[in-house]
């Protein structure tokens, strides 16, 4: 082993130890305010209203909205690790000195995403768990339910990365959250199929990439779907490419890397 490689390696595993032991060290305020967001979300939509509504693709309505719930966990939790901890390390100015050594843009850039993977797959095991008190999960299709997971998450890191890197204060890292993934999960069929809209309407959601995430995931749980698994897969497949080939383009050129 080179002394370049082992360095990059080196230079990995500190960032993924850093990001991994930062939202570790402050769990109540990472990993259990998601927790408790979705236990009010199971017993408010899955037990009061879900009990009003029934089946919905022949599972109970409980079982129907688990899979999408999980998959919000993930998509706000790894979203938000990076955007927050990339944008901090912009702030304190400490970036400079990454910017400056010999460690490789697709170093830095792993590093964080993995952090970002690593706290959405996190909360994503504890919000399954804490759906087993509620209803019963039956994995059918493992390797879908693994792919989906680990490529929903890795998107939306790479797209917290983005926001961090534009963002000129601690204000501009909560606009895309707000106004445009908190709308897209709402109506991505987390809460509904969307066999339930008019036609127009089910032309146009899916427009929504979040909707490919959702129910490729509910496929991978539960077996059913409103889309084409393998259209779904291949979508968020191309779309990590393109968001991490555009990360790296912005940490080589150095744009917006400098509060």
């Amino acid at each position: 082993m080179n002394a370049e490689l082992r360095a990059n390696l080196v230079a990995l595993n500190t960032i993924v130890y850093r990001e991994i032991r930062r939202f570790m060290r402050i769990w109540p305020q990472t990993l259990l305010p998601p927790a408790i967001t979705m236990v009010l979300y199971f017993v408010i939509f899955g037990r009061l209203i879900g009990q009003r509504i029934g089946e919905m693709d022949g599972f109970t309505y409980m079982e129907y909205i688990v899979p999408g719930l999980i998959m919000m966990s993930v998509i706000t939790n790894a979203y938000s690790n990076v955007v927050s901890s990339f944008f901090g390390t912009k702030f304190h100015r400490s970036i400079e000195e990454l910017l400056v050594s010999p460690v490789s843009p697709h170093v830095i850039l792993t590093g964080f995403a993995l952090g970002g993977i690593a706290r959405g797959l996190a909360v994503a095991i504890i919000v399954t768990l804490l759906s087993m008190f509620f209803t019963q999960l039956q994995v059918h299709h493992i390797g879908v339910t693994v792919i989906v997971m680990v490529l929903t998450a890795t998107i939306f890191a790479f797209g917290g990365f983005i926001n961090a890197v534009y963002a000129r204060n601690f204000d501009d890292i909560s606009i895309v959250p707000t106004f445009i993934l908190t709308p897209l999960t709402y109506l991505g069929g987390v809460f509904y199929s969307i066999h339930l809209l008019p036609d127009v309407w089910q032309t146009v959601s899916l427009a929504n990439p979040i909707l490919h995430m959702v129910n490729a995931f509910r496929y991978g749980i539960l077996g059913v779907s409103d889309i084409s698994i393998g259209t779904a897969i291949g979508f968020m497949a191309i779309a990590a490419v393109l968001l991490y080939l555009f990360c790296i383009r912005l940490l080589k050129s150095g744009r917006g890397m400098r509060q």
